[in-house]
């Protein structure tokens, strides 16, 4: 069947992380925080568990540290699950870098200093291949927003993308922050527009699911892959929904 309307969809479930728990805000708001366990391996086991290859890992410490804080749970998921992690939050220098790799992270999320430090992003995307790397793009407004949220762009998504594929970054994921952990759906439209300015990128949307049929349309207008979260947690879209999601391709 064709890419517009029916093809496979990799779910990414997410992890985010606070203190070393499984965690999850509201709008970026660490004030808005609530804890779903205590244990995240435990989490991340139940993911693989249905089929589930994949793992979104954030450390939210980190991200508002400026520097990874998280790294025991991103090494013992690693060492006790065969998922993919891609892991974010608090890079900032190559040292760091090579320890997220290092500890069992397949990719390096990178969001922020690909907006404020973009000659340092570049070079490391020479050093150590594209590839490693999955480019994290949220979004208020169709402008790109870093810090953590905390601060907002005149940066456009579209050409803040194009700058990262043309330079060989082949997965982003774009959340819109003005959806993220409400459980309001995702931003069709915006994606829409993305897919249609880049139709060959793995493009992986991010925010907002909040029920199965929230998958069917990412699925629908051709999103490579949905990170879901929140909907997970909060028990508004069960494991076994999503493994049934995950075989229909």
């Amino acid at each position: 069947m064709s890419k517009t309307n029916y093809h496979f969809m990799q779910i990414i479930p997410a992890i985010d992380l606070i203190e070393g728990k499984c965690v999850r805000l509201t709008e970026g708001d660490y004030a808005q925080k609530k804890i779903y366990n205590e244990d995240p391996l435990e989490v991340a086991k139940a993911f693989e568990g249905i089929g589930l290859m994949r793992l979104h890992l954030v450390d939210l410490d980190g991200a508002k540290a400026g520097e990874v804080v998280n790294w025991k749970v991103l090494e013992k998921i690693a060492n006790n699950t065969n998922l993919k992690i891609d892991f974010g939050g608090g890079i900032k220098n190559e040292a760091t870098l090579k320890t997220v790799l290092n500890t069992g992270a397949t990719y390096a999320t990178i969001g922020s200093l690909a907006v404020q430090n973009r000659n340092l992003f570049e070079n490391w995307i020479q050093q150590f291949g594209p590839a490693q790397f999955m480019l994290g793009a949220d979004v208020f407004d169709e402008k790109i927003a870093i810090g953590g949220w905390l601060e907002k762009t005149e940066i456009n998504v579209y050409t803040f993308m194009q700058s990262y594929l043309d330079k060989g970054i082949t997965q982003i994921f774009c959340t819109d922050i003005q959806k993220d952990g409400k459980l309001q759906g995702p931003s069709i439209d915006l994606y829409k527009n993305i897919l249609a300015q880049f139709p060959t990128l793995y493009f992986i949307a991010s925010g907002g699911v909040s029920k199965l049929q929230d998958l069917t349309n990412l699925r629908t207008i051709g999103c490579s892959a949905a990170i879901v979260g929140k909907a997970i947690y909060e028990n508004k879209i069960t494991l076994a929904e999503l493994s049934k999601f995950n075989e229909q391709y």
